[in-house]
């Protein structure tokens, strides 16, 4: 059952809505979606009463899908909630009472024919059809789901992600000597491979957050880059480790939301975020923007955080402002009103 602040607001009908969020099977390494929605959780307003439902099994193969969207019948509320990750959780739900978030749709990025097909059936077709609303973080993600399923506009959502309350001002004097970099993710889209490139022979330290496969270790020790690798970090741990940053490179290929970049905002550090997706979107005019499939242009971005003090501040004074956009409060209103909906259309 979730935990609201005294201040969290009282809906004026004063009824209370039984709400499940079903949450996939804690993955090592895998923890975003985990946070977002704990957050919201904790301002969510008083007459939504939410319970929290995991997966018994991880999300592979047949059976163990199959079992825990069976099993998620058990649990259904007045509004339920399929948060992400394990769409197929829908499948047996009452329909009218069901709201799926989606992410993003990188799956299909990466997905070549039959293959390709049974993720965009059994991931995002058959979902939607089972869902009565959907929710997307962003525009751009928005932009991408209408481009791969047929849905109807009205359906659909926008509710972003999360600020982590945990996420505070932290001044820091910039080391403009030797600055550290901190990278937030390893995984195909967060371009790691780039980022090396653009800052080699430079005088810096890397701080990768997130598990390194060989080829990307080889890759680095290649390099010759000074660089340290944190995995399975605790909420505190990860915030302490954009505090001791002089700033944050995120020049992801594709993101649905791109939470790293408000956490750096809010922490007080210049974010080099990429031009494309929904980065530009999240990051406003608080970052800046380069091509991230362009070594040359990151590189630039880097070097000029580096080198121009004025324009850093700038950004660091600009991501204060935009941090205030992804407040769990507001957010939770937003949930709020969907689980609202859902409830009265039974």
């Amino acid at each position: 059952m979730s935990s609201s602040p005294s201040e969290a607001p009282q809906h004026p009908t004063g009824k209370r809505i039984a709400v499940t969020q079903f949450m996939r099977r804690p993955v090592v390494h895998a923890y975003s979606v985990e946070r977002i929605f704990e957050d919201a959780r904790k301002y969510m307003p008083s007459d939504c009463d939410v319970s929290l439902v995991n997966c018994k099994y991880p999300s592979l193969g047949i059976a163990g899908r199959v079992r825990d969207a069976w099993r998620a019948r058990s649990f259904q509320g007045e509004a339920n909630h399929v948060t992400g990750d394990v769409h197929y959780l829908t499948y047996f739900l009452n329909r009218r009472r069901t709201v799926l978030t989606v992410h993003d749709c990188s799956p299909l990025t990466r997905k070549k024919g039959i293959a390709r097909f049974l993720m965009w059936l059994l991931w995002y077709w058959l979902p939607l059809k089972r869902s009565a609303l959907v929710t997307v973080v962003s525009i751009s993600g928005r932009s991408d789901l209408m481009a791969n399923v047929r849905i109807d506009p009205s359906r659909i959502r926008l509710v972003p992600a999360t600020l982590s309350p945990a996420f505070t001002r932290a001044p820091a004097t910039f080391n403009s000597a030797r600055p550290r970099i901190l990278q937030v993710g390893t995984g195909w889209n967060k371009n790691l491979e780039t980022v090396v490139a653009a800052i080699r022979d430079m005088s810096c330290t890397l701080a990768i957050v997130g598990p390194l496969s060989n080829v990307q270790r080889a890759m680095l020790a290649a390099s010759g880059i000074e660089y340290e690798n944190m995995v399975g970090l605790s909420d505190a741990e990860l915030v302490g480790q954009y505090k001791l940053a002089d700033m944050l490179v995120f020049a992801s290929r594709y993101e649905g939301f791109g939470l790293p970049i408000v956490e750096a905002n809010a922490v007080g550090r210049p974010v080099i975020t990429s031009n494309i997706s929904s980065m530009p979107e999240v990051a406003g005019n608080a970052a800046c923007l380069v091509d991230p499939y362009d070594v040359k242009s990151v590189r630039a971005g880097i070097e000029r955080i580096i080198a121009d003090p004025a324009y850093r501040e700038t950004l660091v004074g600009k991501g204060f402002d935009n941090a205030k956009r992804f407040l769990p409060e507001t957010v939770a209103a937003q949930y709020a009103e969907i689980y609202r909906e859902l409830a009265a259309s039974r």
